[in-house]
């Protein structure tokens, strides 16, 4: 969002605002398909277990005191220190995101030294051994992206779609359409950094014509790029969920993601049919925005 934010030369903080409708949207249906999911997988759990007596993990019930849940808060404490830490720095101005994410790391490891005793190196060493390996994981992974970003970018592969797109005239919707299409397609090789410096220069200015809200389609757009992290070929999030869990197969892991990507498709269309959930709040708190 920063980046777009820049490249449309459009408010960041309209740019935040405008994505809080569509997170509780997103988050809305992520939840409910979970509860949907989980009820189906206990019901089937059950009936085996009723038919055939095989148990199940989904089965297990924990019953918890009011003192038990309330004794397990404090282990919550800090990660709302870490999460707030990193909040301050990045929207009170002191860091860059960059600098924020290096922040975040040193304010984690002060935590452990402070919550788990945890001061001498060699304490450290399975801690950082076990960082150095997924981030080199995932240091390879956006290496090669950005290295074939650089390639579509030198051979304008994708900065050509754009403006074939654009030459085609389309009317209003069909030229939103065929845009998010193609966001789609480059999503499934590049990472939303190079898609918008490559694509934006290009398909904002008939976007405006079509009087599209930028700040709109910004959030439409970071949503359909975010999708392009969780579906293969690049797909990163799904070799970090991998690396966090390698007893699960790479496989069940790509085909748990799709019925969210799916969910993210279908929040689109609910932004298209009713733009005001994302341009409602910042025209609330900051007043319409005269450049649309």
């Amino acid at each position: 969002m920063i980046l777009f934010a820049v490249a449309a030369e459009k408010s960041l903080g309209r740019l935040f605002l405008a994505g809080i409708g569509p997170g509780l949207l997103l988050v809305t249906l992520f939840g409910t398909y979970a509860v949907i999911r989980f009820r189906k997988e206990y019901a089937a759990a059950s009936a085996a277990y009723a038919k055939s007596g095989t148990t199940s993990a989904i089965l297990t019930r924990d019953d918890f005191t009011l003192a038990e849940r309330f004794n397990v808060l404090p282990r919550v404490i800090p990660f709302v220190l870490l999460l707030t830490g990193v909040m301050v720095a990045l929207y009170g101005g002191y860091a860059t995101p960059s600098e924020t994410a290096g922040l975040g790391g040193l304010l984690a490891l002060a935590l452990i030294a402070l919550i788990y005793s945890v001061w001498r190196p060699s304490d450290l060493a399975p801690i950082l051994r076990s960082t150095i390996r997924e981030s080199t994981m995932l240091m390879m992974i956006i290496g090669m992206s950005l290295l074939y970003s650089y390639v579509m970018s030198y051979l304008h592969i994708s900065q050509s779609a754009a403006e074939a797109i654009v030459a085609m005239h389309l009317p209003r919707w069909e030229l939103l359409a065929a845009i998010l299409v193609m966001v789609v397609v480059l999503g499934f090789f590049l990472p939303p950094v190079s898609i918008i410096l490559m694509t934006a220069p290009i398909i904002l200015p008939p976007l405006r014509a079509a009087n599209f809200d930028i700040i709109w389609f910004g959030v439409v757009m970071t949503i359909v790029m975010e999708m392009g992290l969780i579906h293969p070929p690049v797909g990163l999030n799904i070799f970090v969920i991998r690396n966090v869990a390698p007893d699960i197969p790479l496989s069940e892991v790509i085909w748990g993601t799709l019925p969210f990507v799916l969910l993210m498709m279908a929040a689109v269309l609910v932004l298209c049919f009713l733009p005001g959930i994302s341009t409602a709040l910042p025209d609330l708190i900051m007043g319409p925005d005269g450049g649309r």
